[in-house]
C-alpha cells in the first residue's frame, strides 16, 4: 500500500470511529433531565383521609432556576397535612364541581387536605417561565382547593415542611422544561 492510500485509509478509519463515539455524546446529552429533574408529571398525592386541623393561612410563590414554586402555609394543628396534586383537563369547584376558568396551557388541580377560611381569589403571573395563574377556589368540608394554570404540562412535584412552630407547608414546584 502505497503513502497516500495508507494516510487516506488511516482518516477513514479515525472518522468511522469518531462517529459512534459523537452520535453517543449527543444521544447522552439530549436524554439528561432538564436540571436534573426526575419528576414526572403524574399525580402527586396522600391518602384522602390525611386531614389537617390547622388552616390554610396564606400562598405565595417563587421563582427557581429551574422551576417555579408555590408554598401553602398553614397554621400549628393536628392530624397529618395531606393534598393531591394533578394535572386536569378543567379545574373544578369544590362542592359544586363546577369547571373554573384558569389562564394557562395546563392545568393543575391542587387540594390542601385542611381548611381555609381565605376567601377566593387569583393571582396572575406575568413574565414568568412556568406559572400563568393561581386561583383560590375555596374550601368545602374540611379540604381547599387552588386551581394553578402553567405554561404547559411540565414535571411536578410536591412535598410537606413541617415549621419549628407546628405549622406545616405544602410546597408545589413545576419544572420550567422537561
Amino acid at each position: 500500500m502505497n503513502t497516500i492510500s495508507r494516510r487516506v485509509a488511516g482518516a477513514a478509519l479515525a472518522a468511522a470511529l469518531a462517529v459512534p463515539a459523537a452520535v453517543a455524546a449527543t444521544t447522552s446529552a439530549s436524554a439528561a433531565p432538564f436540571c436534573g429533574i426526575t419528576w414526572g408529571s403524574g399525580t402527586k398525592a396522600t391518602s384522602p383521609s390525611l386531614l389537617w386541623r390547622g388552616r390554610v393561612t396564606s400562598a405565595r410563590a417563587g421563582q427557581h432556576a429551574c422551576f417555579d414554586r408555590v408554598v401553602f402555609d398553614l397554621n400549628p394543628g393536628g392530624g397529618t397535612l395531606g393534598y393531591r396534586v394533578r394535572y386536569v383537563s378543567a379545574v373544578t369547584g369544590p362542592g359544586s364541581g363546577l369547571p373554573v376558568p384558569v389562564s394557562g396551557g395546563a392545568k393543575i388541580q391542587i387540594t390542601v387536605n385542611a381548611p381555609s377560611t381565605l376567601g377566593t381569589s387569583a393571582t396572575t403571573f406575568s413574565g414568568w417561565r412556568t406559572f400563568r395563574q393561581l386561583k383560590n377556589i375555596g374550601s368545602f368540608e374540611g379540604y381547599t382547593d387552588y386551581g394553578l394554570g402553567v405554561r404547559a404540562r411540565l414535571p411536578m412535584r410536591a412535598f410537606v415542611i413541617v415549621d419549628a412552630d407546628g405549622g406545616r407547608r405544602l410546597v408545589v414546584d413545576v419544572a420550567h422544561a422537561w
